[in-house]
C-alpha cells in the first residue's frame, strides 16, 4: 500500500512541475537590442513577466538571430516562435497588399499623420485582415522617417540613375525605386552590411537608428535626409497562440503591450536623432538634407507610384488613408 502510495506522489511530480512551468513567448525580431524596436520589445518582456508574476516567460531573440526576414512570418504561423515586430512591408508577400500602402513615398507628413491612420478605424481594419492568415494584431510601433545612403551624393532624381539600391520585399518599394531611376535590390536586413561594404548593392533606404546600430554608415560615404518613406512596425502573435491563453493572461499581456508601445514610440524619434549626431560625429558619412526645391523635384518623380499602386493596394484603402491624414497629392 505504501509502495503504491509512493509511487503515485513520484507519478504526479511531473504534472505539477507542468503546471508550474511558466508560459513560453519566442519575440523574434530582425534589428539590434538597441533599437526603438529592440527596445521595446525588451520592455514588454520586463512588464510581461512582471505582471503575471513569472507566469508568462518571454525569450528575445534580435538580429535575425532565429530568422531572417523572409523567413519570419512564416515561423510565426506554424507556431515557431509566438510572437514578432515585422515592418508593415512584410505583409504584403502575405497576400495582405493593403499594408503597402504604409510604404507609398510622401504619404505620411509628420508622425501625427502617422498614428492618424495607425490608431483610427483604418490601422484596425487592417489588422483584422491578417486574421485569416492566423496572425493578431496586437498594435503598431513607429520608427521615424526614412533617409537615402549611398556610396555618391544623392540630391537630385539623375542621381539615382542606375543605382543599385537595397528594399525590402515591397512591390511599392520596387516602384519607387524605378521611378527615381534605380535598379531595386530586394535583400535580407541581415546581409545588409556586408553586401554594401563588398559593392553588391550601392545604396540602401532605412532609419538612422538601424543605419547608426548595423554600422552601415561606416561603409555608405554619404546619406541623404530626405523624410520621403516612413519605417513602422506590427507587433503581432500566433492567433491561436494568443487565443488559447487564459483571460486573466491575455489581458496582462495586453496591458504589457500597451505600454511598451507608448514607450516605443516616444523614444523612436530621439534616438533616430542621436543616431544621426553619432554618424555624424564618426565623420565616415557626409550627412546631407534635402533643399525644398531638391524635395519637390523627389516628390514630383514618387507621386505617380500612388497611382500607379492603386490596382495592388487597393484604391478604397489608399483614399482612407488619404482622408485620416488629409494628404494631398502632389503635381
Amino acid at each position: 500500500m505504501l509502495a503504491a502510495a509512493g509511487s503515485l506522489a513520484l507519478g504526479a511530480l511531473p504534472l505539477a512541475a507542468q503546471a508550474q512551468a511558466p508560459i513560453i513567448i519566442k519575440f523574434s525580431h530582425v534589428v539590434a537590442p538597441d533599437t526603438p524596436k529592440g527596445k521595446g520589445a525588451q520592455r514588454f518582456k520586463e512588464l510581461a513577466e512582471a505582471r503575471t508574476g513569472g507566469k508568462v516567460k518571454v525569450e528575445l531573440y534580435p538580429n535575425s538571430q532565429l530568422y531572417k526576414d523572409k523567413e519570419e512570418l512564416e515561423a510565426l504561423q506554424l507556431g515557431s516562435v509566438q510572437m514578432l515586430a515585422p515592418s508593415l512591408a512584410k505583409f504584403g508577400p502575405l497576400g495582405v497588399k493593403d499594408f503597402e500602402v504604409f510604404d507609398l513615398p510622401f504619404i505620411f507628413n509628420d508622425q501625427a499623420a502617422f498614428r492618424a491612420v495607425t490608431d483610427g478605424p483604418v490601422g484596425a481594419d487592417l489588422f483584422k485582415k491578417l486574421e485569416p492568415k492566423g496572425i493578431k494584431g496586437l498594435a503598431y510601433w513607429d520608427n521615424g522617417f526614412h533617409i537615402m545612403s549611398a556610396n555618391k551624393p544623392l540630391h537630385s532624381v539623375a542621381d539615382f540613375k542606375g543605382m543599385k539600391m537595397r528594399i525590402q520585399s515591397s512591390k511599392v518599394l520596387d516602384a519607387q525605386m524605378r521611378a527615381l531611376g534605380a535598379i531595386p535590390q530586394v535583400m535580407a536586413f541581415s546581409e545588409l552590411y556586408q553586401a554594401l561594404q563588398s559593392g553588391v548593392v550601392d545604396g540602401c533606404e532605412g532609419v538612422p537608428s538601424n543605419f547608426y546600430t548595423q554600422r552601415t554608415y561606416e561603409v555608405q560615404k554619404h546619406t541623404t535626409i530626405s523624410n520621403h518613406g516612413h519605417l513602422a512596425y506590427a507587433v503581432i502573435v500566433n492567433k491561436k497562440f494568443w487565443d488559447g491563453l487564459p483571460a486573466d493572461i491575455r489581458g496582462q499581456l495586453e496591458g504589457a503591450i500597451k505600454e511598451s508601445s507608448t514607450y516605443a514610440n516616444a523614444i523612436a524619434a530621439t534616438e533616430n536623432g542621436l543616431a544621426l549626431e553619432k554618424m555624424k560625429a564618426s565623420g565616415k558619412t557626409t550627412i546631407y538634407t534635402l533643399t525644398p526645391a531638391e524635395t519637390a523635384e523627389w516628390k514630383k518623380a514618387l507621386m505617380p507610384v500612388h497611382k500607379e499602386m492603386e490596382s495592388r493596394v487597393g484604391k478604397a484603402t489608399i483614399d482612407a488613408v488619404y482622408k485620416a491624414t488629409g494628404f494631398v497629392p502632389a503635381k
